[in-house]
């Protein structure tokens, strides 16, 4: 009888151990000094992850859930969000890493601050065992970029400091309160009031899907001031805490906790500001602006997420059916299951080269880059937030199936896996939304130029040999149908959004994994042929078997 793969950590089980590609990455990309604190830190950071932290994700998510606690034993309101021990052991282990610290000040070790490119690293790690738990971890993200970039030297004081706390002093989790019942994606409806009191701004109103409530020690809010104009434009940003200087809470409460699908670990609320004193961050005009970077800084993180538990759902994938047992023979040995599995190797390898290409990038122009970088920045993250969202979710399905009726059982990771890759298409901008972000990139700012520029010149670069050249050819088709795209109706463009962008991801994509097969040959180059094979539909009935012939290589 063969023992199945429960949700449980394997003897010996490290989520960094083991991924060359993000071994690879990191080793390209940090200075030598750095690559060497930074593999030792995830080497024991991947090692919590696969245990401890992913014992207590089983956990929170079927039996220790957060719990809103609205009254004390006095009847007195306190808004107050129960976690179970577990978590806040997650909490604490998490941050002291600085996952969002050391964006903000030095490594004690090395003298200097980490990147995203480092943060990004934890946070794939940490994904693999509770995406919703990064949930959180990204609104702390997006809380210090706020701060840092826009607040003045008092708020990043009072504020600033305990986000970036690892382990000294008061620690501040944050989070962003952008929606509310009557908008929802649009965020100009919003209807949250300002109101200048005393000396002080207090907010009142209500925020309808507010993430990490109750666990924040400050939420960026946006509110519009008493006669700022309608829409978009006439929203502040402001600092909120969640409690007063002396401990109470500060004018505001906690409706409910939403009951969610998945990614039970964050609490999910709605929350009524009766007066909250509010500290407003930056120009008073360019609220919605400075939110909106934020948010792009989200996006990213919900790649990463997505990234994590499509990383998941392979090794549990590969695993299982290299134990499993049917007609006699292991699952691995058929070649159906060879196929899946290759190709989820192939896309997985890409998505994650891909996404960390772009965050090199982004690291580079975070605090400074030319129109062009920001258009082009602006329009690579709708598009592979799109992609690896979606890919989140066919990975966590091919995982179930691969398991067959166990997948399906709660006792498997499987089915966490599946509810909450299902978020990552919805947060931070559903696909409708991103497509019409890649309109107005391509309508107004004509982006999807700077896009084929991107691409083209890292082709030219390359070696001529059959993959660089199918390459070649796809971007000269994708170019010609891009122009073409540029020139329809507005509501035409609306319609074809979302097909363009999958098409320009697959081509970020390719340009990347033939990048790899030429720098690192080998299994890299095996990859990318599997990839751009059955990503352009290359292989045709009677074919080569491809992903069985390098099932091993493709594996490992």
């Amino acid at each position: 009888m063969v023992k199945v793969l429960q949700e449980q950590p394997v003897k010996n089980r490290n989520f960094f151990l083991g991924d060359d590609t993000l071994a690879l990455i990191l080793r390209q990309n940090l200075p030598t000094s750095f690559h060497r604190y930074a593999e030792e830190a995830l080497k024991n950071f991947g090692e919590r992850v696969a245990t401890d932290i992913d014992v207590r994700a089983a956990y929170t998510d079927r039996e220790g859930r957060p719990k809103l606690v609205v009254y004390d034993k006095f009847g007195e309101e306190i808004s107050e969000v129960w976690t179970n021990e577990g978590y806040q052991a997650t909490v604490k282990e998490t941050y002291d890493t600085g996952i969002v610290g050391y964006l903000h000040k030095n490594i004690p070790e090395l003298g200097h601050r980490g990147n995203y490119m480092y943060s990004f690293a934890q946070g794939y790690l940490l994904s693999q065992a509770e995406p919703g738990f990064y949930c959180p971890v990204t609104l702390s993200m997006a809380t210090g970029f706020l701060l840092e970039h826009y607040a003045s030297e008092e708020l990043k004081q009072r504020f600033l400091v305990p986000v970036s706390s690892t382990g000294e002093g008061v620690h501040f989790e944050g989070a962003t309160f952008l929606t509310e019942r009557q908008g929802g994606s649009d965020v100009g409806a919003n209807v949250v009031e300002a109101i200048f009191d005393q000396g002080n701004y207090r907010l009142y109103g209500e925020k309808y899907f507010a993430s990490n409530a109750g666990m924040a020690g400050v939420a960026m809010v946006l509110a519009r001031m008493k006669g700022a104009e309608k829409g978009s434009r006439g929203l502040t940003l402001f600092a909120v805490p969640w409690r007063k200087k002396d401990g109470t809470l500060n004018n505001l409460r906690i409706r409910k906790l939403k009951d969610k699908l998945g990614v039970i670990a964050v609490p999910s609320g709605e929350v009524e500001f009766n007066g909250a004193e509010a500290f407003v961050v930056g120009d008073a005009s360019k609220g919605f602006y400075y939110m909106m970077e934020a948010l792009n800084l989200s996006r990213v993180c919900n790649a990463i997420a997505s990234l994590g538990i499509m990383r998941r759902a392979f090794v549990e994938a590969r695993e299982y059916a290299s134990l499993r047992h049917a007609f006699g023979k292991k699952l691995t040995d058929f070649p159906m299951v060879k196929d899946s599995l290759g190709k989820m190797a192939a896309v997985l390898h890409v998505e994650v080269a891909t996404t960390f290409d772009f965050i090199k990038q982004y690291d580079k122009i975070i605090d400074g880059a030319t129109p062009q970088e920001l258009l082009l920045n602006r329009l690579n993250i709708a598009i592979l937030k799109k992609e690896t969202a979606d890919q989140a979710i066919h990975f966590a399905h091919e995982a179930i199936e691969m398991h067959g009726g166990n997948g399906y059982m709660e006792e498997f990771v499987t089915s966490r896996l599946l509810r909450d890759a299902q978020v990552l298409p919805v947060w931070e901008g559903t696909a409708n939304i991103l497509g019409l972000e890649i309109v107005r990139l391509v309508k107004k700012h004509a982006a999807h130029e700077l896009f084929i520029t991107f691409l083209s010149r890292r082709l030219d670069q390359l070696q001529t040999d059959s993959l660089q050249t199918i390459v070649v050819d796809q971007l000269a088709i994708l170019e010609e149908q891009l122009h073409l795209y540029a020139s329809l109706s507005e509501e035409m463009l609306t319609f074809e959004a979302k097909a363009m962008a999958k098409k320009m991801a697959l081509l970020y994509e390719a340009v990347v994994a033939v990048e790899w097969a030429q720098q690192y040959g080998g299994r890299y180059e095996k990859l990318a042929q599997v990839y751009i094979e059955e990503r352009f539909n290359l292989r045709k009935l009677g074919d080569d078997m491809t992903t069985v012939r390098y099932f091993d290589d493709l594996i490992q």
